[in-house]
């Protein structure tokens, strides 16, 4: 399953997930992981709100040419439809391939550290 995980954590956090799958695949191990992280719960969802999740979602059944065509199949708004693609791509949630608005993920799973 193509997913990616997104994480609210610090940067240690962050840097030991990098460590880890720099040496797995230093070993000769197959990395293939896909990871977000934020560094406070807040900000994850104030980026993942409902209205960019529809959009995710759309995105990843169908791609889309340009934000205008994904504004006019979601039957929103120009302009908040940018400001959320600008955002998603940011957050690396929403990729750009070949011109085309993607969202490759079938999952988008959330860890939040308690520590």
């Amino acid at each position: 399953m193509n997913k990616v995980q997104v994480h609210v954590g610090n940067l240690a956090d962050m840097g030991a997930r990098f460590a880890g799958a720099w040496n797995r695949a230093a070993a000769g191990e197959q990395v293939n992981e896909n990871h977000v992280t934020f560094l406070d719960v807040q900000t994850m969802l104030d980026t993942l709100t409902p209205k960019r999740l529809e959009l995710l979602r759309h995105v990843h059944r169908q791609a889309a040419a340009n934000v205008r065509e994904l504004a006019q199949a979601l039957g929103r708004d120009y302009k908040n439809v940018h400001g959320d693609v600008a955002i998603l791509e940011a957050a690396g949630l929403l990729v750009r391939e070949g011109g085309k608005l993607t969202a490759p993920w079938e999952q988008v799973q959330a860890t939040v550290s308690l520590v």
